[in-house]
């Protein structure tokens, strides 16, 4: 009967202490209660200017420079191409895609983009004015380099 006791009173320990500084713990419901709905955040402005953004650090995908609202992405269709295909490039004055779209795993060019880089959005987004949702320390490459040639260093 005591070894029962102890470990009901075992199991209801870590209940008992959660509840005690249910207050304390941090949720990603920004003190919201369990049983309220929090307000939607507004939807972001879409940067629409179709002016490239600079990377922050190499190889990353270029950011989309225009709204993508509505463009038709799926297996038949892919509306990214119609501007941005190489057959469509002089009349859209858009950039083509990178020819590292048209490889396969192996390194074969392909006719056609390859399946694995068909959906557009996997890699890239469209630009948005936000704020930082995160604190973020993030440095970019070229202050990285500019700061490592001040201070002297080779390595």
């Amino acid at each position: 009967m005591k070894r029962i006791t102890r470990l009901t009173a075992l199991l209801l320990l870590p209940l008992i202490v959660a509840t005690a500084f249910s207050d304390e713990i941090a949720t990603m419901r920004d003190g919201v209660a369990i049983d309220e709905t929090a307000a939607p955040a507004p939807i972001p402005r879409v940067v629409n200017e179709d002016i490239k953004a600079q990377r922050s650090y190499p190889m990353q995908p270029p950011l989309i420079p225009h709204t993508t609202r509505d463009y038709e992405l799926n297996l038949q269709v892919n509306k990214c191409m119609s501007c941005h295909g190489r057959r469509h490039t002089e009349d859209s004055q858009a950039p083509m895609i990178s020819v590292t779209h048209y490889m396969d795993r192996d390194g074969n060019f392909l006719a056609e983009v390859s399946p694995r880089r068909y959906f557009c959005d996997q890699c890239h987004v469209t630009q948005t004015t936000t704020r930082e949702v995160y604190e973020n320390e993030f440095v970019d490459m070229d202050q990285l380099l500019e700061e490592r040639a001040a201070a002297g260093s080779d390595d």
